[in-house]
């Protein structure tokens, strides 16, 4: 495994500021733009990426920010109590697609486009990047709903190939950190992802699935090409709505 964490310390500590978007479109309302950060609680750079993402949430409720837990530094003195395989396998199937190192903190954009994700600047430039990838491809309708205990997925017809992911999360959490690179820390992070799986594919039918809700407070789905890019997005909390 490639990663270059280490060599990125004095880069990453970027202050986090408010820098307003140039955005290329709006967001059509109930497809957010995904905005995925992976990251660790082992790695010292990480803590002013997942302040960042928090804020970038406040201030826009059309992003879908979703914080992945890595696992390759778990063996660095701290076991990351949220860090999956499944984020880690997830990042580097973005890096080989986007050609770049693997390393936190990354934030990749729409699935298409990736920053430095305590760099307020190259985030700026990636979301409006992403941006212009979408007015480039149509949505497809996509809907998420309770359906008993489970989830029902419906996805329009339209054109192209993709793939349903499932994605469960957390709300919020606050974690006293007690060994490795930021002993001492008590750090809060926000949609914590702590499942991700693909459920079908999907070849420009109308597709309509039933599915265990998966662990986590909150639900995403999302419709992503082979080529990353994410077509459509919508969630749902835990009360179903």
């Amino acid at each position: 495994m490639r990663w270059v964490a280490t060599l990125l310390l004095g880069a990453l500590a970027v202050a986090v500021v408010s820098v307003p978007f140039a955005m290329a479109a709006s967001a059509a309302v109930g497809n957010p733009l995904v905005l995925e950060l992976f990251t660790s609680q082992g790695c010292s750079s990480c803590p002013p990426a997942d302040a960042y993402l928090g804020k970038l949430k406040r201030e826009h409720p059309d992003f879908l920010v979703l914080d992945n837990h890595v696992d390759y530094w778990n063996g660095l003195g701290w076991r990351d109590p949220f860090s999956l395989p499944e984020a880690t396998a997830r990042q580097q199937a973005y890096d080989r697609l986007l050609g770049s190192e693997v390393y936190t903190p990354q934030l990749v954009v729409g699935g298409t486009r990736q920053a430095i994700g305590s760099d307020p600047d190259g985030v700026a430039a990636a979301i409006a990047g992403a941006y212009r990838d979408r007015a480039a491809s149509s949505p497809v309708a996509l809907t998420l709903s309770p359906q008993g205990p489970d989830l029902a997925i419906d996805v329009a017809p339209g054109a192209g190939h993709a793939q349903l992911w499932l994605v469960g999360y957390d709300d919020r959490h606050t974690t006293s950190i007690g060994r490795g690179e930021n002993t001492g820390l008590t750090e809060t992070e926000v949609d914590i992802v702590r499942s991700i799986r693909p459920v079908a594919d999907w070849d420009g039918s109308a597709v309509h699935l039933r599915v265990a809700r998966p662990i986590g407070q909150r639900v995403a789905v999302l419709l992503q090409q082979a080529d990353g890019r994410i077509l459509s997005g919508a969630t749902l909390s835990a009360a179903g709505t």
